[in-house]
């Protein structure tokens, strides 16, 4: 009887395990698909429906789903819906900014190789033509500046909550386009922290990140009060 019940426990924990696996693949393309907004703000997400495309049962769905609930990229209020942000929440997006990416960028000082430093110039070369560019192109440097910088930390954790406060700063749509004058001064302030960067000073690093970030909110909020 024992080894019928050893049997069934590691039968179990085998189903257990399967479960998980299937539960963080699901929560891995949502999230990917959520925060590309390739699944809209607004969207409601129906297990049958996620299960159906997935080729999986509603139980891997729904701890996936409770995972995401956990990030706050979905809600569960009659059924599962993609987080919408509201525009009064920007003052706390920009403190996560500045807390995250600040740190973030310290750490990255010490990580910075040269490959990774000529990548990042090329990056802030490229945003010096903001003025031939579409608003969504100079947007697309822009955040991939960012995301490398969190990235060089080799902290997954970082990389992670900076992807949450990217979806929620995306998400607002915020209608602001910056004046010739400010994207020159928020690219002057990349030059800063690349200079850094490439220093290994992390200290400037972190300065000219939280700098950076602060200026950008000062814009957005001025631009939102007008």
């Amino acid at each position: 009887m024992l080894d019928d019940l050893e049997q069934t426990g590691a039968g179990r924990a085998r189903k257990r395990v399967g479960t998980d696996l299937l539960a963080a693949d699901v929560h891995a393309r949502l999230r990917s698909r959520i925060l590309t907004f390739e699944i809209k703000p607004g969207t409601r997400l129906v297990e049958d429906e996620i299960s159906a495309a997935m080729n999986v049962g509603r139980t891997p769905v729904r701890e996936a789903l409770l995972r995401l609930q956990g990030e706050g990229l979905v809600s569960r209020e009659r059924g599962w819906v993609v987080e919408s942000t509201d525009a009064a929440t920007i003052d706390r997006v920009f403190e996560s900014r500045v807390a995250i990416e600040g740190y973030a960028t310290r750490v990255a000082a010490g990580r910075a190789g040269p490959d990774d430093v000529r990548e990042l110039q090329g990056l802030v070369d490229a945003m010096d033509g903001f003025e031939s560019m579409s608003r969504t192109a100079l947007n697309q440097l822009n955040r991939r500046f960012h995301e490398r910088i969190v990235g060089l930390s080799g902290n997954p954790f970082f990389v992670e909550m900076h992807e949450r406060t990217q979806f929620h700063y995306w998400n607002m749509r915020l209608p602001v386009l910056f004046t010739r004058e400010q994207a020159q001064l928020t690219n002057d302030q990349h030059r800063r922290i690349l200079a850094a960067l490439a220093a290994g000073d992390a200290d400037a690093a972190e300065r000219h990140a939280r700098a950076h970030i602060e200026t950008t909110h000062r814009i957005v909020r001025d631009a939102l009060e007008e």
